[in-house]
């Protein structure tokens, strides 16, 4: 029913800015079962917020069924958990039947090699990102963009009261 691989970062999040945000993809190979998926994710995690399916077939048979989370340094954890549950609706007995595609190179599943790919904060996000696109804006002849790497001590007490560092 399912195909032991999970697509990180993909698509683009509907629940906010990509920098914010990691989206988790996994093909079905049903349409109930996808939409079964999506409520299972939606209700057995807090950690998810949001689940959908893909309006359509992707390939004959295939859909997709797509997480979010917020991109935070516990993402390989949670999503280890969600690997390890899956266990329990797959054939898949552990994380380790797992791999991961990220950008368009598939590796083999485990939290510490999807610590080191995908950036786990929104300013490693925007580093990667923007330092990439500076790069081009320069070989294009265009004005750089800054990217914020620091934090104001208000921000920082404030966010660490509120528990999101």
């Amino acid at each position: 029913m399912m195909k032991p691989t999970i697509h990180i970062d993909e698509f683009t999040s509907k629940m906010g800015e990509d920098a914010d945000v990691i989206v988790v993809s996994f093909f079905v190979r049903d349409k109930q079962a996808a939409k079964d998926l999506m409520h299972w994710f939606e209700k057995g995690y807090d950690f998810v917020l949001d689940a959908d399916t893909s309006p359509g077939e992707i390939k004959p048979n295939r859909y997709l069924v797509y997480i979010e989370m917020r991109r935070r340094n516990a993402a390989p954890k949670q999503i280890e958990e969600i690997l390890d549950d899956l266990g329990t609706l797959t054939e898949y007995d552990s994380p380790d039947d797992w791999t991961m595609v990220y950008k368009k190179k598939r590796h083999d599943w485990s939290p510490e090699t999807f610590a080191e790919l995908v950036p786990l904060t929104p300013n490693e996000y925007r580093q990667r990102t923007e330092g990439d696109l500076n790069e081009m804006r320069i070989a294009a002849g265009l004005d750089v963009k800054p990217i914020y790497t620091t934090v104001s001590p208000d921000l920082q007490a404030l966010q660490s009261a509120a528990g999101i560092l």
